[in-house]
């Protein structure tokens, strides 16, 4: 067995490439050569930053503008719906007579006696003051004064005229009784005067007078015809100015009569403001009277609505249970404060139990009712005017500013005409903190 292994020790095995050029160990230091793969170390390290930088990108910087961030729970949303849309604007107004008389003093004077109160019921004509003007009552004196004047120099005047007429007259009556007392002798003295009995100079004075009476009536006649015409002028002109007189002195005595201050209609006599020995002036007021019976509302609108609202329109208030129908009777352009006035009637009987004084609220409708797209009426409208809102995204995570076109709106809903679509989430609460950014990101969203 020791000799086998011996044999087997003393055997030398040549390892020795056959190619002598070699150098030793070169075999043992071949190149291996690395297969590239998708998921090398360096690539994966390449995606992850890439990853990263897009999240980051997503999350915190913003698509374009500024960023607000805010806790969704300090925000109201609500979804684009689309409804039925009831083109009306809630009026708040108040009841008022439909008819108002004012009372005001037609003439100055001192308050001499008061026959009513404040509140007091009145029918037309009744004497509710009495006023003193001592210069009035001394115009009217003196206009009575100048009446009784011309009367009495136009009786004198009618005297006179009549007292020449009368004269006219006899001197008619004489002067024709002349002639035919002349005609005659002229007659008999022309017979005579053939017969030789009675001279030619006799017979030619007889002739001359009888004419000198026919030319004296004449004369007379046309004496009396003129004077007779302008007696009749003078007579028009004293009376044309007596009756000026006395409708001057008829309204003297209406305006010493109006200082007994009388009721021009029946009604309830309200704002009475007067005390005895008070001084008021012409034309001051002294209250109002109202139409008891009769009522209308009367409110203010916001000038947005100058041009939508017409008389006619449609309106529904709720008194008590029932529900009336009003309509507009007039309208009041001037605007201030930002808002103008209209007045509202009822159609048919007011309501029983409605007072002066009482503030109703009402519907007031600008148009017929239709289907829209409709979100509700927010403060976010003051902010925007309409014209831009945030839209929230699916997740509720964040809002993004979109340019929108609003229309009509009530007191519930605004009308969507372009820019929104149902089902879509916006932001109706105020935009006051953030009305400059162009995304908001919602914080504590579930």
């Amino acid at each position: 067995m020791e000799q086998k292994q011996n044999n087997t020790s003393d055997k030398v095995v040549d390892m020795t490439p056959k190619d002598a050029s070699h150098k030793s160990g070169t075999g043992m230091d071949r190149k291996i050569e690395k297969k590239k793969t998708l998921f090398s170390t360096r690539n994966m390290m390449i995606v992850a930053a890439l990853a990263t930088a897009i999240l980051i990108y997503v999350f915190f910087v913003p698509a374009s503008g500024r960023v607000y961030k805010i806790d969704g729970d300090r925000v109201i949303v609500a979804t684009v719906e689309v409804g039925q849309f009831e083109d009306f604007i809630p009026v708040r107004g108040r009841v008022t007579p439909a008819r108002t008389v004012f009372l005001d003093t037609v003439e100055g004077g001192r308050v001499e006696k008061i026959y009513v109160e404040d509140g007091a019921n009145v029918t037309e004509g009744q004497i509710l003051v009495d006023l003193a003007n001592t210069a009035l009552q001394l115009d009217v004196i003196s206009r009575e004064a100048q009446v009784t004047e011309q009367l009495n120099n136009l009786k004198t005047i009618e005297l006179s005229l009549e007292q020449n007429r009368l004269n006219h007259k006899r001197n008619l009556i004489e002067i024709e009784y002349q002639i035919i007392r002349l005609s005659r002798l002229v007659k008999r003295r022309k017979e005579l005067a053939i017969r030789g009995n009675v001279s030619i100079a006799e017979l030619e004075n007889s002739q001359d007078e009888l004419g000198y009476y026919k030319k004296r009536r004449a004369i007379t006649i046309e004496s009396q015809a003129s004077d007779e015409k302008m007696q009749k002028q003078q007579m028009k002109q004293l009376m044309s100015s007596t009756e000026q007189l006395e409708r001057n002195l008829i309204f003297a005595r209406k305006n010493l009569d109006n200082l007994a201050v009388r009721a021009p209609v029946s009604g309830k006599l309200t704002a009475f403001d007067a005390e005895i020995g008070q001084s008021m002036n012409r034309g001051q007021r002294l209250g109002q009277i109202d139409d008891p019976d009769h009522f209308k509302i009367n409110a203010q609108i916001d000038e947005f609505y100058l041009g939508r609202v017409d008389v006619g329109q449609r309106a529904l208030v709720k008194v008590g249970n029932q529900e009336l129908t009003l309509k507009v009777k007039k309208t009041y352009p001037q605007v201030r404060n930002g808002q103008f006035e209209i007045d509202m009637i009822f159609k048919g009987e007011a309501p029983a139990g409605i007072r002066r004084g009482q503030t109703v609220q009402s519907k007031l409708f600008l148009g017929d009712t239709g289907s829209a797209i409709v979100i509700p009426n927010g403060n976010f409208y003051a902010d925007t005017g309409g014209t831009w809102i945030f839209v929230v995204s699916t997740d509720g995570s964040k809002a993004v500013r979109r340019d929108v076109r609003l229309g009509r709106r009530n007191s519930k809903v605004i009308e969507v005409i372009d820019g929104l679509q149902a089902g879509e989430k916006v932001i109706v609460s105020p935009y006051t903190n953030y009305i400059d950014m162009d995304r908001l990101e919602l914080t504590g969203v579930n």
